[in-house]
């Protein structure tokens, strides 16, 4: 006698166990919706903690407290803040919608009528590591999938050849938690993000070595793979064994793939101007955004950019004026050209586009002339997938300490990113240290508001 799992695991070389593995794996993700308004994500993570109150939530209280003792508790990470201290940048409103944006980005006040501006999230940390995890994971510990992982892991990729989600950092460095941030976790290990770099070559170690033709490397891979199917049929349950051999192929096809897709100058001098790479402070990240569209056009289910590393990023506890003004011009032309250029191809309605840093600033000053960290009250932004523009959901308190109005959790971000991809965040669940874990584990809310 035969079961019908063995029957499976040993017939075609193993693609039975395969199939069967496979539909295993659907089974347990829950059911999810089939369609959603968006099909890729591009979130834009600005690495250290913008400050809200200088950018996109204006408090006219600081000039009345400028240089005046905070009046009550402001919770802060380092120890005897400074006294108030005003935003050094003007605030004007743009678009029909009259939302605030600072002096300091002039292109991306233009699309403001396409964005929704949460002005009340909140995360559960207050320093780098922690709160980095928990924005891009939903926990304050390593080893939780980043939201891309569960996104691939829920949807898949609509090209084989690419990988489903994507990571870009700053050219300075690498965040400091490092590439965990983008990991799969407790999922299966193809389901968490590549990293690729606007560089030669764009993703390490991808490049075929001189020894190696690409008929005879296709030879290899074939031998490997008949070695690995050969294995599997003696460790019938093992999903790695496919997994490898699923990651080996993708590997190959992205040395052709890899290459196309970063290659820029498929565009035109007007696309390249559009975001800004003609500007050298604008070029690295412009590059990026750039190559993001280009992603979008070829399926990739979500990409993810960090502005700022380690090294230098938004966290200025002090010379905040000098550090956001360079930051923002880095980035200000590329974001608005990537708005632009996804709305005049059409795909902005099925991209959803995500802004924001890991906490805010306070509105006592540090060192003279910074801002401390700030987890209670700070800005997101989304703006196309479905999302309704020229919108504003919450509100921080006059001195924009703390949000006050309709508070927003890092949870309730993850579980609008998922519903405008169609996935119900509760539905979309793996089996992991002894229960069914889903991205939010009953702790977030799609955010109403914003969706169109």
């Amino acid at each position: 006698m035969i079961s019908r799992r063995d029957f499976l695991t040993h017939s075609s070389a193993g693609l039975g166990g395969l199939a069967w593995s496979t539909l295993m794996a659907q089974s347990s993700r829950g059911a999810i919706a089939a369609h959603g308004p968006a099909k890729s994500v591009i979130w834009l993570f600005m690495n250290g903690g913008p400050s809200h109150i200088d950018l996109f939530d204006p408090k006219p209280e600081l000039e009345r407290w400028d240089g005046k003792l905070f009046p009550g508790d402001v919770d802060t990470l380092f120890p005897f803040p400074g006294p108030v201290m005003k935003s050094p940048f003007r605030f004007r409103q743009h678009g029909d919608s009259g939302a605030w944006v600072s002096e300091l980005f002039p292109h991306l006040a233009r699309h403001v009528d396409d964005i929704a501006f949460i002005r009340s999230c909140t995360t559960e940390a207050k320093n780098h590591g922690a709160a980095l995890y928990n924005i891009n994971t939903g926990s304050v510990l390593m080893g939780a999938p980043h939201v891309g992982a569960w996104a691939t892991y829920g949807l898949g990729t609509e090209n084989d050849d690419l990988p489903g989600f994507i990571a870009m950092f700053d050219h300075r460095s690498c965040p400091e938690t490092g590439v965990q941030l983008w990991g799969s976790g407790f999922l299966p290990g193809q389901y968490g993000g590549v990293t690729l770099r606007p560089a030669d070559p764009p993703v390490l170690y991808s490049r075929r070595p001189d020894r190696y033709s690409p008929a005879g490397q296709a030879v290899q891979i074939d031998l490997v793979r008949q070695l690995n199917d050969r294995h599997a049929q003696r460790l019938p349950n093992c999903e790695e064994l496919h997994q490898r051999s699923r990651a080996l192929e993708r590997a190959f096809r992205m040395q052709v793939s890899i290459p196309e897709l970063t290659n820029i100058q498929q565009e035109d001098a007007a696309s390249r101007r559009l975001y800004g790479i003609d500007d050298p402070p604008c070029r690295y990240f412009g590059t990026q955004l750039l190559m993001a569209r280009r992603m979008v056009e070829r399926g990739v289910r979500f990409i993810q950019i960090y502005h700022g590393g380690a090294v230098r990023n938004w966290d200025q506890h002090s010379r905040l004026r000098q550090e956001h003004a360079a930051l923002s011009y880095e980035t200000d032309r590329p974001i608005a050209g990537l708005l632009q250029d996804l709305k005049q191809r059409g795909l902005l309605d099925s991209t959803l586009v995500v802004w924001g840093g890991e906490f805010g600033r306070t509105p006592t000053s540090q060192d003279f002339d910074g801002r401390d960290h700030n987890p209670h009250g700070f800005t997101m932004w989304m703006a196309g997938g479905g999302i309704r523009g020229g919108t504003a959901v919450g509100a921080t308190d006059e001195f924009g300490c703390r949000a006050v109005e309709r508070p927003v959790t890092v949870h309730d971000v993850h579980a609008t990113i998922l519903n405008r991809l169609g996935i119900d965040a509760e539905q979309l669940s793996f089996r992991f240290g002894g229960r069914d874990q889903t991205l939010t584990n009953g702790l977030g809310k799609t955010i109403g508001e914003v969706l169109s």
